[in-house]
């Protein structure tokens, strides 16, 4: 099935093709025969066991993803998701490769989430849903079978907030659809809350709105984990009227209105069982940025701020970039994967305890920066990328709960090298683009330019 929404490169988005005929009559049968809240599931599902309120380190699914193309290159992704132990792997509801779920009250459209739930049990991944986006009719739009807009203003609209128990109703209908998903993330970015007028963040109307989706998850299940906010954590320069007087470092400062809402949020939230943020390490406009390493700083920062707030709840970030340019700043894969790394070390000293990679996949064509795997759509493709190297081996190197241990380093080389230990992996990074010797836990090492080096302990 042709996906609607909006095709994510590095943090733009383009307009996905619409359904063809066919597909378009077929997703109309889909809705008028959806009367009830969905048939059975693409793919059956054992019943939840006890759940954790943290997932590791995963992905996220977005237009394109391996759930589609040649069946050799999507067999081949799934074994090398198995192979890896199953990381964590996230998919909205409504766009990014999921068609409207609910396009008239009532009835029902899971074809496209059921696709995508059905690969990542497949593939022995630990399946999350993000509540996003809400069908047209929920936000003064069309109802109907076809009719939605999937233009990026319309599917970045929140609900009203006449329909925001719609949304809380249509979380609850997903829940009982996917009895094995046990982690649902309400909304994303705060998309449709930003007030023009008073310049600042709705913090109570997503608040609202979140509220309420919880407590409707809560009545499906008692092992149902929850978070929230997906705010935006948007960083200036330290000279902005915006910049945070608290919150700030080598890395930038923080926007105020962004921790203004997140305290808000903390504040009135009926519950959560993690906190959820979002993110990149250089700050919105103003100059001059910090250097692209100096910049991971910012994880480190933000996430001991927020896990200061609300007293140690686990922690995830469903999106961090470290890649200006919109994800293909012209860097080497060697210059993306020591800067990626370094960016990972700073969540985890952070304290992060979950954290997806935005997967950028392409549905065709030669190369594609920062990918995990090359496209699927030809019988060839489905090949692990260094980025999928490194994100793996992180995940299971550093899962949630690890204890990390500080190890000496050759003072000289300090600097240029930054570390990420624990009682059994050793991770080292060359933040240069020049060759480095030191001693790192007692070991002589030989880095290259940009190397990210991997030592057994």
């Amino acid at each position: 099935m042709a996906r609607h929404g909006w095709v994510p490169v590095g943090r733009r988005w383009r307009l996905g093709a619409l359904l063809g005929g066919i597909a378009a009559a077929l997703a109309l049968l889909v809705g008028l025969l959806g009367g009830l809240p969905g048939g059975p599931p693409g793919t059956p599902a054992a019943p939840r066991g006890t759940a954790k309120p943290y997932v590791g380190w995963g992905f996220t699914h977005t237009q394109f993803s391996a759930d589609e193309g040649a069946p050799a290159a999507t067999a081949r992704v799934r074994a090398l998701l198995r192979a890896s132990g199953g990381v964590a792997q996230d998919q909205a509801i409504m766009g990014w490769g999921a068609d409207n779920p609910e396009p008239s009250p009532g009835h029902y459209d899971f074809a496209a989430l059921d696709h995508r739930i059905a690969f990542v049990r497949a593939s022995g991944g630990t399946p999350v849903i993000t509540l996003c986006c809400a069908p047209d009719w929920m936000k003064g739009g069309k109802s109907g079978a076809g009719k939605t807009d999937w233009s990026r203003s319309a599917l970045e609209t929140a609900p009203a907030p006449a329909h925001y128990q719609d949304f809380a109703d249509l979380a609850a209908t997903v829940a009982r659809r996917y009895p094995d998903v046990t982690h649902f993330v309400v909304w994303n970015e705060f998309k449709g809350f930003w007030d023009e007028a008073a310049g600042r963040w709705d913090y109570e109307g997503y608040t609202d709105l979140y509220n309420r989706v919880y407590r409707a998850l809560k009545r499906t299940g008692a092992d149902i984990m929850v978070g929230g906010p997906y705010l935006p954590m948007d960083s200036v320069a330290p000279t902005d009227s915006h910049a945070s007087r608290q919150v700030r470092g080598a890395w930038g400062a923080m926007d105020q209105r962004v921790l203004d809402a997140f305290s808000y949020w903390n504040a009135h939230k009926t519950g959560a069982d993690f906190t959820v943020v979002d993110g990149a390490s250089y700050p919105n406009g103003g100059s001059p940025r910090p250097d692209e390493f100096t910049a991971t700083e910012k994880l480190t920062a933000v996430s001991a701020w927020v896990r200061r707030q609300t007293h140690d709840l686990p922690l995830w970030w469903a999106e961090y970039y470290v890649e200006p340019g919109d994800g293909d700043a012209g860097w080497s894969e060697p210059h993306r994967g020591a800067v990626q790394a370094t960016g990972m070390i700073a969540l985890a000293r952070g304290g992060t305890d979950a954290a997806f990679y935005w997967n950028p996949e392409k549905r065709t064509g030669p190369g594609c920066p920062g990918c995990l795997w090359t496209p699927t759509d030809r019988a060839d493709g489905g090949r692990p990328l260094p980025m999928y190297g490194l994100l793996s081996r992180f995940a299971a190197a550093f899962p949630p709960g690890t204890r990390l241990r500080t190890v000496p380093v050759e003072t000289a080389a300090a600097p240029d090298l930054r570390v990420l230990a624990s009682d059994r992996t050793v991770l080292v990074v060359n933040t240069r683009d020049r060759a480095i010797g030191a001693r790192v836990d007692g070991d002589r090492l030989t880095l290259r330019p940009y190397e990210v080096k991997w030592l057994d302990r």
